[in-house]
């Protein structure tokens, strides 16, 4: 493997760079971003008029999936996160290299997914059709913007992510109390009446989704090396970011629940915050949401970017992962941001989102099932897990994950297709590469053999 150094491009982690407060304020930014601004409309297309009850479903999936990631944190803080938890389990090889790669790839997905959000949300205020170039230019400019404030540094994506996190929590607890008031809290006698349009198997598809929704809480996992105290903040970080995400989402659920019909929700899947805020306050309750939702677009977009880059990177030092510099000066980091932001930007131009995030549902389940499954193998005993807990975390990924593939066969197998082809490319490449790296490195060892 060719050597980089003299192109600085070592990777740096700034020790004890950001603060427990920092930390939950990044992994609320990319959970809050994603979840119930983005997805709300899919998941209620899929659960029915239970929707909200779908965000607390996958809450439930959720909390014993973090326990895996709670006890690797405490024991292996690192700037890595899920590549070093993954090689920890499995060593340096193919299923480290695929599993950590189905990471990223589902974080730019989402990356992608938030900025789009964020351009259809800001043309609400104005008589922009959905379907206009604005929308792209919006979300591409929101990803270049997220892109120079990370290059800036760790402090600064700090307390921008902490400022952010503060205004949008608080502006959707207020737009969740306000809706409820404004609805009578009537829903549930809705629920009541609407069992009928909610099936098991979309209820549990829908569940996919709305874990996608949480799934922001791993980005935490890969600033493990720069938080103060990591052994003990990193799960903290984890627990209290969740803790947080599923009281907003199930408030804000029933909020969109009460102002809206299921058919207006599905209608306006792409902004339905902002049409449930219009039986709220009118205009001025769609201004209102509109800034939240470009708020917290924003802020989830740069705190997702901030945590997957620094996991590329880590790979790229673990030689898990090909890496050039084409010429750019800096540091691996800078490089990994470059190429987190060019993929993340074709995405938003050239696919549709709705199956994007069917995708990267799979690939982070996938992702999951093999964490909890290395750690049960090999790292519980020394660790210090419980072998019920990781084995109900597998049960719930894999019965949801199943029942999502089913309804996605059904209704759109193309994204059965391209999920097969991504994953087949990932781990085949990382098998050719690692080979040919292996060739490499002991041809060298033959050459100064001699």
């Amino acid at each position: 493997m060719k050597d980089h150094s003299q192109h600085n491009k070592k990777s740096q982690y700034k020790k004890n760079s950001l603060t427990l407060v920092g930390a939950v304020s990044m992994g609320t930014g990319v959970m809050i971003g994603a979840g119930i601004l983005a997805l709300t409309g899919q998941i209620a297309e899929l659960a029915g008029s239970l929707f909200p009850l779908a965000f607390l479903a996958a809450a439930v999936v959720t909390a014993f999936s973090a326990y895996s990631y709670v006890k690797l944190s405490n024991a292996y803080p690192s700037a890595g996160g899920i590549a070093m938890f993954l090689q920890k389990a499995y060593g340096s090889g193919v299923m480290t290299a695929a599993g950590a790669l189905l990471m990223y790839f589902s974080m730019v997905i989402n990356q992608s997914l938030v900025a789009k959000t964020f351009g259809t949300y800001s043309i609400q205020l104005f008589d922009i059709d959905p379907s206009s170039w604005i929308v792209l230019a919006l979300a591409v400019g929101l990803l270049v913007f997220a892109f120079l404030l990370n290059i800036s540094g760790n402090r600064a994506i700090g307390f921008f992510s902490l400022v952010m996190a503060f205004i949008k929590i608080g502006g959707i607890v207020l737009f969740a109390v306000g809706g409820l008031w404004v609805s009578g809290f009537s829903f549930e006698s809705s629920a009541a009446t609407s069992m009928e349009d909610t099936s098991v198997s979309g209820f549990i598809a829908a569940m996919a989704l709305a874990i996608l929704a949480y799934k922001g809480f791993t980005t935490i996992t890969n600033s493990g090396s720069e938080i103060i105290d990591p052994h003990r903040n990193v799960g903290r970080a984890i627990i209290i970011s969740i803790s947080i995400c599923v009281v907003i989402y199930f408030l804000v659920a029933l909020a969109v629940a009460g102002n809206l019909s299921l058919t207006e929700i599905i209608a306006a899947k792409d902004f339905a915050l902002a049409e449930a805020a219009r039986p709220m306050l009118g205009d001025y309750g769609l201004w209102f949401t509109v800034a939240l939702a470009i708020v917290a677009t924003a802020s989830g977009v740069i705190a997702s970017i901030f945590a997957v880059s620094r996991m590329l990177a880590m790979l790229t030092d673990m030689k898990l992962v090909p890496h050039r510099h084409f010429g750019m000066p800096g540091t691996i980091q800078n490089h990994t941001l470059v190429y987190t932001i060019v993929i993340a930007i074709f995405l938003t131009l050239f696919f549709d989102l709705t199956r994007i995030a069917s995708l990267g549902a799979i690939f982070y389940l996938l992702m999951d099932i093999a964490v909890h499954w290395g750690v049960y193998r090999h790292l519980r005993k020394e660790i210090n897990a419980n072998a019920a807990i990781l084995i109900t975390a597998i049960v719930f990924d894999v019965v949801v994950l199943t029942v999502f593939l089913m309804v996605k066969a059904s209704t759109d197998m193309l994204v059965i297709y391209a999920a097969l082809i991504g994953v087949l490319i990932v781990f085949v490449g990382e098998r050719f590469f690692l080979r040919q790296s292996i060739n490499s490195e002991e041809r060298v060892s033959h050459d100064h053999g001699n």
